[in-house]
Formats: C-alpha cells, structure tokens, sequence
C-alpha cells in the first residue's frame, strides 16, 4: 500500500505518471476538503474532484480544473440573469448566521450562487448536484467520494482528509474598501487571484474535526508520499487535524518540494508560505514537514536539508515527466 496525500495540482500530476510504479490497486489517495466550497446550495470539492477527474481520464489538462470539453451554458445564464437583475457579482459570500445554518460539511464556506465567482462546466455541475444530494441523503463525503469514484472507473482508492468541515481562511493585515480581512481560500485565490496579503492562514474547524477512517489508515498503513502540492492551504488542512498529524510522525513519508530553491513551480505556494511564516522555498517546505523522512528535489536545487534526498527533474509537463518523478519518489523510498 502506498498512501498519497493530494492537494491542487502538484499531486494529480505525480499520479499521472505514477501507474507504471506504484499499483493502482494498492493505491490510496488522500484529498485536502479545506478548499471545498457550498456554491449555490452545491458542495463542490475541488481537489477531491481533480483527482477523481485526472484518474477517469476526464480531467481537462489545460487548466488541470474541471472536465475537459465541458460547456458552461448554466455558468453563462447565472451571469446574464444577475446583469440583467443587476445583481452585483460574486464573490457573494452568505451571512455569518447562514454560515453555520445549514449542511454541517459546508459550515464557513457558503456562497450565494448569484453570478457564481467559480466557473462550473455543466457535466462537473451534474458532480457536484450527485455529490450534494447523496450527503442529503446520509451518505459521508467518504462513501460519496468512492461511489463518484467508481462511476468514473478511478483505479485508485480516493478519500477525503475528513467526513467534517474544515475551512481555509485566509486573513489579510487589515480590513479594506477592495479587500475583507478573511476570506475563503477560493475567494482569495479564483476571486482575487492571490492579489491580497496574507497574515497568517486558519483551519477553521480543524480542532474538532476527526479525520476519515480510511484516510487515517491509510497513512498508518503507509508508507506517505506528499507530492508537490501547496505546502499551506493543500497540506495544512490535514496537518491540523491532530490524528493525521500524529499519524505523519510515526509514518514513513516521502515529499517532493513544489520550489527548485526559492522558485515555485505555479501558483500562491511562495505567497502563503511567507505570510504564514515559512520560507518560501525548499528549505521552508522542509520546515513545515518535520515528519518527511526524505525529499526529492530538483536536479537544479543545491538545498542542504537534514534528510536524504534523491534528485530528478522535478517539472512535469506530460506523463513521462510525471513517471520520471514517481520513480524518484520509490528511489526515496527504498533509501529509507
């Protein structure tokens, strides 16, 4: 068994590649839920979906977000009826008093469909709506995740971090005309595209939520691969979940660094990590995995770290770049 945790993009890209090394059928992928948001009534789990997607071989690889070919017919309407209402658009994020009124899995992160802020393609939409109805139903996002799971003929085990809520928040230094002081990571990042700055990160609910089943044995079961995922808002939300924390320290776990040095691969890793008090850089990444045993790293990244480290060329483009890096990541494993 081998047990890998996915965030964003880094991880789903590693898996593209990884078949060939590591068995699909003894496979466990365990999702960040802390950029899950409630979207017009829908629980849209986007990096739970991102996988999903990338193992039916539905993903759209361009923007490696949402189902390729999709239309957004739905997504068009909601935006031509709010101007011709003149609606203001999104992000509409709902009162403090709805935030924690509804569906438990959605506290802190509800937002109006007006406008929607996020672009849904209509078949990712139908996703979302058969996600929402079977948690209406009394299935947990696990069961849910796993019957999406087989439907799209996914050949590896996919779980969520948790069956309960938990936010990424990100807060700025201070209130503004153009900014709030906190904010949903999908607010700050699809909204505002990273623009504000960041004082620190919260897992809003990670002290009370437990961690799914099957994402805690699966990394007892172990060993762990964290891939090039975003160290903060991918990372964080299962690392403040105490038992999956817990669970990293007596694992055997392998991560590879999304930076060569201090330069990041894409997207706001570099930001968050400075605004949370990490360096952003390997050496920082480093520092927010205490529990990595060893990591790959970049033939171009000269990082001294503490741990062993087996070195490739980190930047994947296709499958046979992501191929290169898993079997990087079984050279680690085999040096522990």
């Amino acid at each position: 068994m081998t047990t890998f945790l996915s965030g964003g993009t880094g991880t789903p890209k590693l898996l593209a590649g990884a078949e060939s090394v590591f068995d699909p059928a003894e496979t466990t992928v365990v999702a960040n839920t802390g950029d899950d948001v409630e979207l017009g009534g829908l629980l849209v789990c986007p990096d739970v979906d991102t996988v999903l997607f990338e193992q039916g071989d539905l993903l759209d690889l361009e923007t490696w977000w949402g189902i390729a070919d999709d239309t957004t017919e739905t997504h068009a309407e909601l935006h031509d009826i709010a101007e011709a209402a003149d609606l203001a658009k999104g992000p509409r994020y709902l009162s403090d008093e709805a935030q924690t009124a509804g569906r438990h899995l959605a506290n802190w992160r509800r937002f109006s469909g007006v406008a929607e802020f996020m672009e849904l393609g209509d078949r990712d939409r139908a996703v979302h709506v058969t996600r929402t109805s079977l948690l209406d139903e009394g299935y947990s996002l696990t069961e849910v995740t796993r019957l999406l799971a087989d439907a799209f003929d996914a050949p590896v085990d996919v779980v969520p971090m948790s069956d309960d809520p938990v936010a990424s928040i990100v807060h700025t230094p201070e209130e503004s005309d153009e900014y709030a002081d906190e904010m949903h990571f999908q607010e700050f990042w699809v909204a505002h595209r990273g623009d504000p700055e960041v004082d620190h990160v919260e897992f809003r609910g990670g002290d009370e939520a437990d961690p799914a089943p099957a994402a805690l044995g699966a990394i007892e079961e172990g060993p762990v691969v964290v891939g090039p995922s975003n160290p903060v808002t991918s990372i964080g939300p299962m690392l403040a979940i105490e038992e999956l924390h817990d669970a990293l320290d007596r694992a055997t776990v392998v991560a590879v660094s999304p930076f060569v040095e201090d330069e990041v691969f894409s997207g706001p890793a570099a930001d968050l990590m400075a605004g949370v008090g990490f360096d952003p850089s390997t050496a920082g990444v480093a520092e927010a995995y205490p529990f990595a045993d060893a990591f790959v790293l970049d033939d171009e990244d000269d990082t001294d770290l503490d741990r062993p480290v087996v070195r490739t060329d980190t930047e994947m483009n296709d499958a046979a770049d992501a191929e290169r890096v898993a079997r990087a990541v079984a050279d680690a494993l085999e040096v522990l």
